[in-house]
């Protein structure tokens, strides 16, 4: 009878829960072009589920208005920066009167003072870029402390400012009689025109509280006050209504099916383990596992995983390192294009099968392998060259062959082999991508006006960001992410490569102090304030190769006016001024193809996120792999209006794209945290491409 009366209440529990959610607000809102939203935000139809409420979210010929507090002036929205359960978020809002002013340089632009609501109960708000301007009348005969700059074509008052003052300079000056006014920026107030910094594109940034973020992340309700004020955590889905007897009917109905699965799942896995495993693979796993617990340990044909080359072999096949065959030149060694013509590796005896197999899937299917361990006639390879061989060196090295042994992903260049670590020189051989660099092909000797459609692009990006996510989440950090180091095949499929000696971050280990290994106009800006480089620092990276791709420009270029020698800062400024169409290159075809259009706005706005300069606010590679794939194949968008009405930010667009076959390598990364592949690896490692040259990597 028990039982029973549990099966009915478990029964009616399952009826009745649907009912009780119905009013629960969904994780989702649609809001047209600023594409799904959730809490904080909200739209006018649901005002229960958030307290920033965004109008015309249903009508995609207005513009989208939000209301910072309740009966107060609403603003036109720009940008919706959410990261996925993050209590940080971040949205652009325009104030159309500021940008009135400041389009027609007017000085009563100064005369604001701008703040908004600091506090609501659940969040703290404050504008994420702003500074402090002295309005001083004439009269005053300022003072101004050392390094001030002025603006002095303002009737009746001057105007001072510096990018980093402190009260102390202000109480010890004459500018304590001045009046201060607080503005929005959009670039360093460095500039004699303050027109030039001073913006009306405001980026406003959210800290939700923690019992807020808890509430509305972790158990997904909704923040709320009750009778009293006091927070509360309305239709949170939590079973804390639920009688003893419904709780352990809910507990037995879904824990024992769950321990039964889990059970089961142990005995397949460890009959796997004691029956399933051929002779040949357990010979691979304990020749691996010797050879890790000796790093410098060697046998005749292998180290670390890896076959080993003669010197001798390396060095013919490299016409003795002709300087005609370099491919390129970095901070670790030289690259040169070799052919390796009918040479043996070291003796093949001791390979395991498991080890035959991986080399034939590595050279191919139609190239097979020779029972004695010949390379096929005529085979092309990278030989890198390290610059010296002293200990550090061979540190280095032992370190990268390491790292490389647990890659293994289609978008990285593969590594096929090296020297012995007490070879005369130290050499390690790759494979040999024949087209050149993504950099060669946008905007060096490759680039030709419509050689490299959006589609290319696209597909460009979005194997990027899958095999830099793969090294994220195989605790390895690229630190030197561009477009130079970004390789194509034929098909022009990427090949990722140059992502440097020692870059391999193990678990435990809390903060890494780096030297300082990007390029210029890829490099974090964080770095300076924290001399640190992260995961993140790579997504800011890789935000500049989106610009790059959108605009055919390079990262940096002296030629620009001094405010844009930076892509990334010409970017940012475009995108807040709506004006994306002048960054696209004009070979594209964004005025003539609407899903052309809303894809390039689409990643414009991507590439912003990355852009920020905290990295918190930006997402992370995954998020960004996740958001190129839903772009790429158009799903859950609208319809694309024209560049007036998007903004230069994230909008939607009805016009279909086939997205790439998911990547096994990537579906399968978690494993990655616990297994150590046994197939052929990757690069690591920066050098200078040239692209008069085809390319490979170093």
């Amino acid at each position: 009878m028990c039982g029973v009366y549990e099966f009915v209440s478990l029964l009616l529990f399952c009826h009745l829960m649907p009912l009780l959610l119905a009013a629960a607000c969904p994780p989702l809102l649609s809001c047209g072009d600023l594409g799904n939203i959730s809490f904080p935000f909200t739209t006018t139809e649901r005002p229960d589920c958030g307290f920033l409420p965004i109008r015309n979210c249903e009508d995609p010929l207005q513009f989208k208005m939000i209301q910072l507090q309740n009966n107060g002036e609403w603003f036109r929205v720009v940008l919706v920066a959410q990261l996925r359960n993050s209590s940080i978020i971040t949205f652009q809002i325009r104030d159309k009167h500021l940008y009135d002013l400041l389009q027609n340089e007017s000085c009563e632009a100064f005369r604001y003072n701008y703040t908004i609501p600091p506090f609501f109960h659940f969040a703290a708000l404050r504008i994420q870029y702003h500074t402090t301007l002295f309005r001083c009348k004439r009269s005053l005969h300022v003072s101004p402390p050392t390094g001030m700059l002025n603006y002095t074509k303002c009737p009746d008052y001057d105007l001072y400012y510096k990018h980093i003052i402190t009260a102390d300079d202000v109480s010890r000056s004459s500018l304590v009689a001045c009046t201060e006014v607080q503005l929005p920026i959009k670039d360093v107030p460095d500039a004699i025109n303050p027109f030039t910094f001073v913006t009306a594109d405001i980026i406003i940034r959210v800290d939700l509280t923690d019992e807020c973020a808890d509430c509305n992340y972790r158990h997904g309700g909704q923040c709320k006050l009750d009778s009293t004020e006091k927070f509360c955590c309305a239709n949170a889905v939590i079973k804390k209504g639920l009688t003893l007897k419904a709780k352990l009917g809910i507990g037995l109905g879904i824990g024992i099916p769950s321990m039964l699965a889990i059970g089961l799942l142990f005995l397949f896995l460890q009959y796997k383990r004691k029956y399933g495993t051929s002779g040949g693979q357990l010979e691979s796993r304990d020749s691996y596992s010797d050879s890790s617990s000796n790093p410098h340990g060697e046998s005749s044909s292998e180290y670390f995983g890896v076959p080993l080359f003669l010197y001798e072999q390396l060095k013919e096949a490299t016409n003795n390192f002709d300087h005609t065959k370099e491919l390129g030149d970095g901070g670790f060694g030289t690259v040169y294009y070799g052919r390796i013509l009918n040479q043996t590796l070291l003796d093949t005896q001791h390979y395991s099968p498991c080890m035959v197999w991986n080399y034939y899937m590595l050279i191919g299917p139609s190239q097979s392998p020779s029972i004695h361990g010949k390379l096929p006639d005529g085979r092309e390879v990278a030989v890198k060259r390290l610059y010296e061989h002293n200990w550090k060196r061979v540190e280095q090295f032992i370190n990268e062959v390491k790292i490389l042994t647990r890659l293994r992903h289609k978008n990285l260049v593969s590594l096929y082999g090296c020297t012995s670590r007490h070879s005369r020189e130290l050499l390690l051989v790759y494979e040999y991508i024949s087209n050149g660099t993504v950099a060669c092909h946008l905007h060096g000797g490759l680039a030709k006006p419509g050689s490299l459609p959006w589609s290319t692009r696209m597909k460009i990006a979005v194997e990027t960001a899958s095999a830099l996510a793969y090294l994220h989440a195989s605790d390895i950090i690229h630190r030197d992410v561009k477009t130079n180091n970004i390789l194509l095949d034929n098909n022009f499929c990427v090949k990722v490569a140059d992502f440097g000696l020692s870059r391999d971050v193990p678990n435990d280990v809390t903060h890494v102090s780096t030297a300082p290994q990007g390029s210029p106009g890829y490099l974090d800006p964080e770095y300076y304030n924290c001399y640190q480089l992260t995961s993140k620092s790579d997504v800011y990276s890789f935000g500049v190769v989106l610009i790059e791709l959108i605009s055919s420009k390079p990262a940096v270029d002296m030629n620009r006016s001094r405010d844009e020698i930076n892509l990334s800062n010409l970017a940012v400024r475009k995108i807040q001024e709506s004006a994306v169409s002048e960054l696209v290159d004009p070979s594209l075809g964004f005025d003539s193809d609407c899903r052309v259009m809303g894809m390039i706005v689409s990643v414009a706005g991507l590439a912003f996120q990355c852009l920020q300069r905290e990295k918190d606010l930006r997402p992370s590679m995954y998020e960004v792999l996740h958001e190129l794939r839903r772009i790429e194949s158009g799903k859950d968008e609208g319809k694309v209006r024209d560049e007036g009405d998007v903004d230069g930010v994230a909008v939607s667009h009805s016009c279909a794209h086939s997205p790439p076959p998911a990547s096994p390598e990537w579906e399968e990364v978690g494993l990655l945290k616990n297994i150590k592949p046994t197939s052929p690896n990757t690069v690591t490692d920066k050098w200078e491409s040239k692209c008069t040259t085809p390319n490979i990597s170093g």
